[in-house]
């Protein structure tokens, strides 16, 4: 038998046959499917593209209901615990293969040429307001690099686009860190390239004037594996917002702007901090019970737990749980941690949760994390766009080179009113 689907239009009696390839018909391919020769033809309607695939993609896999998240085929947990540097995480996800020792050291000689960012943009930063939300600040401040960097338009130029690359790749830190100072009414702390991604990153944010800042190792690993986590996940919010942007052809920078502002919104991005913050309202160990029975009867959400593609436990969290641990070796235990520790139990033997499969996602222990790190919660969403932009990058440049991708454009399922007559003014 063919691989095709079957389908009779029960209104012509018609019957169609439709080409599957990858478990997957094309969208277009319903168009045949009309009553009359000068109809449109057929569309499928998905709000939220809850089971539409507009990409091919070789970047990242996951299966949901196994619970598995792998870079360029790599397991995440295996990433999370081989991978000694986020850029070796950043090449593969942008090359498609883990480096070679040469071509690594290549590649961070590479990025760290590019981590300073011009004065002028230094000034710009200085010009919002004392209390400007650092996420509202990166993203005016990378959408405001393309203005620096007039070649970045020639994205078909493979050495153009290899250099913009190399350059939100090192000025992200650069720029996030500069946003966190500025909330602090700190003086900007350029960057050291002598050491690593997350190290340099941490120096920026903490380094108090001319005396040495001492960098952990322990916070230094968790931030790396944070980063490599963080790194990627397939075709979410900010992804497709990425592709769909890049599919005008304008530069990076526009992009990754874009992407980072869907990312900012409190269901993507910002959900780390809604748990802190639901963790902050339950308060005590007493209060459990009560919130318990309140998410069962609909008065309101658990944050942190379910995943719009994970039915099962998100592999991220697992490795997450365990970082934390090592974390507050070092800061100690936050005094959240009881609270969480006791809700994810509860979710994970309540038939209730079971039933919806409701198991912790990568945001319920980060914030944790991050917090312990001294971290404000206003901060969360920059922190993630930082890693985030290799996965941006890596899905931009598979999207503009892919020879099927045009410009997005959406059909719509028009509802409303048509051929209305005009009523002057006076007469309405």
């Amino acid at each position: 038998m063919p691989d095709t689907l079957s389908v009779t239009d029960n209104r012509t009696g018609k019957k169609y046959d439709i080409a599957i390839e990858n478990d997957t018909i094309r969208a277009s391919d319903l168009r045949q499917i009309r009553v009359k020769d000068d109809d449109f033809g057929m569309m499928s309607y998905d709000p939220a593209f809850m089971n539409t695939a507009p990409v091919k993609s070789r970047i990242t896999f996951i299966d949901g209901d196994k619970g598995i998240l792998e870079y360029r085929g790599y397991p995440i947990e295996r990433l999370a615990e081989k991978s000694t540097s986020f850029l070796e995480v950043a090449y593969l996800l942008i090359h498609g293969d883990l480096p070679k020792e040469n071509q690594l050291e290549e590649w961070r000689t590479n990025v760290k040429m590019h981590t300073f960012v011009h004065e002028n943009i230094k000034k710009l930063m200085e010009g919002f307001r004392y209390d400007a939300h650092p996420m509202g600040m990166f993203i005016s401040t990378i959408s405001a690099l393309s203005t620096f960097y007039p070649e970045a338009k020639e994205i078909m130029d493979p050495d153009a686009r290899r250099k913009q690359i190399h350059r939100l790749i090192g000025k992200v830190p650069t720029i996030a860190a500069f946003a966190y100072r500025h909330s602090k009414g700190l003086p900007y702390v350029y960057p050291s390239n002598d050491l690593t991604y997350a190290g340099n990153f941490l120096n920026m944010m903490f380094k108090i004037g001319d005396s040495k800042y001492t960098i952990h190792p322990t916070l230094e690993h968790a931030l790396t594996v944070l980063y490599i986590l963080h790194a990627d996940h397939e075709q979410n919010c900010s992804t497709n917002t990425m592709r769909s942007i890049g599919s005008s052809y304008v530069d990076p920078y526009s992009s990754v702007a874009g992407a980072a502002a869907a990312l900012w919104g409190p269901l993507h991005g910002g959900a780390n901090e809604a748990v802190l913050r639901m963790l902050d309202e339950i308060g005590s160990m007493d209060r459990v019970p009560s919130v318990i029975k309140d998410v069962k009867e609909g008065k309101m959400k658990l944050m942190g737990f379910g995943h719009r593609v994970y039915k099962n436990y998100d592999p991220r969290a697992r490795v997450i749980k365990k970082l934390a641990d090592d974390v507050f070796e070092v800061t100690g235990k936050n005094k959240k941690l009881d609270l969480a520790l006791e809700l994810e139990r509860i979710a994970l033997e309540d038939d209730y949760f079971v039933k919806r499969k409701l198991y912790p996602n990568v945001d319920f222990y980060s914030g944790l994390i991050y917090e312990a790190m001294g971290i404000p919660m206003d901060f969360f969403p920059v922190l993630f766009a930082i890693p985030r932009t290799a996965g941006w990058l890596a899905h931009w440049q598979e999207h503009i080179l892919d020879p099927e991708q045009k410009i997005a454009r959406p059909r719509q399922v028009y509802l409303g009113q048509r051929g209305r007559t005009w009523i002057q003014i006076d007469k309405r």
